[in-house]
């Protein structure tokens, strides 16, 4: 399978749903979907709840906490969390369908992550306290006071569905100090597109296009 490259669509006729033959992956910086601002999700298909099933084990399989449907090239507005990080804590699992994030109060500093750039971490000020609305996967919306990492992580992975990477908030000084490797995600992307182990930022901009008009199917 390229990597970084979205799965294939197949119709076998127009208006179709889209199938996807490829495995799911955690793309890498600075794939066009992290820069992509989400669609909504229009309903709850079995589609989805395959896609977000899938999404949780690429999550604990990378030790995350967190992970938004633009990091496996899904131009969607959802994402997914389990602040405990422990697949059998699944009582933990929260699933955020169009979030809205309000009555933001506070400052608070801390250290972030992301498993699309691993391994690089900077300070990042977010909102102490959030409320944020969203639906589950029966369609039902909800509504979470939250504070603490919870407050953090939802305020990371909505911002993912912006097309914001944390360190876009972080100071000028400290993403200074984090440029080279910034960069060397950079020039790993261009190296691998440039001998065709991943597909182009026009061809990967493509198959954004197709999955958000077609959307997940059924």
């Amino acid at each position: 399978m390229v990597r970084g490259l979205l799965c294939p669509l197949r119709s076998l006729t127009s208006g179709t749903p889209p199938i996807i033959l490829c495995t799911m992956q955690i793309v890498h910086y600075p794939h066009p979907s992290l820069r992509w601002k989400s669609q909504p999700i229009q309903s709850i298909s079995g589609s989805l709840r395959r896609v977000v099933r899938e999404m949780f084990e690429l999550m604990y399989e990378a030790k995350g906490i967190g992970l938004a449907a633009n990091q496996v090239a899904l131009p969607f507005r959802f994402f997914i969390i389990n602040v405990s990080g422990d697949s059998d804590l699944s009582d933990q699992e929260h699933v955020f369908i169009n979030p809205e994030i309000s009555n933001q109060s506070g400052l608070v500093e801390g250290e972030e992550g992301c498993l699309s750039v691993p391994q690089l971490y900077g300070q990042v000020k977010r909102f102490e306290t959030i409320t944020v609305e969203a639906y589950d996967l029966d369609g039902q919306g909800f509504a979470m006071d939250l504070d603490e990492l919870p407050a953090r992580v939802v305020q990371h992975e909505t911002d993912h569905l912006d097309g914001v990477m944390f360190f876009d908030r972080m100071t000028d000084t400290d993403l200074q100090a984090l440029q080279p490797q910034v960069d060397e995600f950079v020039t790993v992307f261009r190296h691998d597109q440039s001998t065709g182990t991943t597909a182009s930022d026009a061809e990967l901009t493509e198959q954004l296009k197709n999955l958000e008009r077609d959307g997940l199917g059924g």
